[in-house]
């Protein structure tokens, strides 16, 4: 029995645009946009909207769905066929199924009650994420940022097994301050830096260094920790953190609801650029409204160059150079996934509402 044949009819998804806020630019589709694509194990909601439309970060504004549907946005499977509808006074974006193995779109008809119907799908059939939830995992959960009580108060490494100095992975580490009932599990950082604003030079945050995991195998003062993984040889000074289940989130891509006028202030691995794919920190959070799911377009920083002619110095108008999509968030800074890039993405870059 073929896989398709497994799957019933689901019910079909009207893409259609939706009012547009005074003054806010029509949706653009892509110049080169395909009039149907099949979607594939490993394709993103991202990327199949960057197929149809100019800007893919908007592609919940051409859904007919709700807010709280659209910040839940698995409705897109393996086998699923998007295409685009024409025959309307503007185009649309329409979801259809294959039938009983066949290449047959199936859809509602324009203005069809459609009643719910139940999706039967191989249960290795994943919905499609909006973006390559591995490009971030690793940093929904380990320590980024911690504040100076915090940091005062986490346990801390004094010493390894055998009078070493370093401890790799399947090591013994002695650890001081363990509260009463610890956990099992908890992530190693390297005492924190502070983030300064770029302007106004104060500190706004402590960024972790993520350096490795323990387990804890006794309590006491201090408690044994066995080292599970490394990222770089742990030492007497570093601190512990509990360690939370990554939770990858499915994040819709929209802009923020008020105004944000910000900067890069760290690329994380400790560089000063970055480009698509990388992740960088910004001096804005939930203080300034920022929320996950929230994009942010970028500007290189504007630059002073000497102008031979007039023999005087010029300041250059920054350019934009692509787009950000916040998907982790604190009080005054957040975190987010460079998804487009024309040109290098450096500390001191302006953010803003796109």
């Amino acid at each position: 029995m073929k896989k398709s044949s497994t799957q019933a009819l689901a019910l079909a998804l009207w893409f259609s645009c939706v009012p547009l806020l005074a003054g806010a630019q029509p949706v653009e589709i892509a110049k080169d946009a395909p009039d149907r694509y099949t979607v594939v194990r490993g394709d993103t909601l991202w990327g199949i909207s960057g197929k149809f439309l100019e800007k893919p970060w908007r592609w919940p504004e051409i859904w007919a769905l709700n807010k709280d549907q659209i910040s839940n946005p698995h409705l897109i499977y393996p086998g699923d066929i998007v295409y685009l509808d024409t025959s309307g006074a503007s185009p649309r974006l329409r979801l259809a199924k294959a039938v009983g193995g066949s290449d047959v779109a199936q859809a509602a008809e324009p203005g069809e009650r459609v009643q719910p119907r139940v999706r039967a799908q191989a249960l290795d059939k994943a919905p499609i994420p909006t973006i390559n939830a591995a490009a971030i995992e690793p940093f929904l959960s380990q320590p980024l940022v911690v504040d100076e009580a915090g940091l005062a108060a986490h346990p801390y490494i004094v010493g390894a097994q055998e009078g070493r100095v370093y401890s790799s992975r399947g090591e013994i580490a002695f650890v001081r301050n363990v509260p009463e009932n610890p956990p099992a599990e908890w992530y190693i950082y390297r005492p924190a830096r502070p983030i300064r604003d770029p302007d106004t030079r104060q500190v706004i945050a402590f960024e972790a260094q993520h350096v490795g995991s323990a387990r804890l195998e006794k309590t006491g003062d201090p408690a044994t920790f066995r080292i599970t993984g490394v990222k770089e040889e742990v030492t007497a000074g570093d601190r512990l953190m509990p360690a939370d289940p990554s939770k990858v989130t499915s994040f819709a891509p929209r802009p923020p609801e008020s105004p944000v006028n910000g900067r890069i202030v760290s690329v994380v691995r400790g560089v000063t650029q970055a480009g698509r794919g990388s992740v960088v920190a910004v001096n804005a959070g939930s203080a300034s409204g920022l929320a996950v799911g929230n994009v942010l377009s970028i500007t290189q920083q504007s630059r002073t160059v000497f102008d031979p002619v007039a023999r005087q110095w010029v300041q250059l108008p920054g350019e934009p150079v692509g787009h950000l999509l916040v998907f982790r968030v604190f009080d005054k800074i957040a975190y987010g996934l460079v998804m487009t890039s024309s040109g290098p993405v450096a500390v001191g870059d302006g953010v803003g509402n796109p």
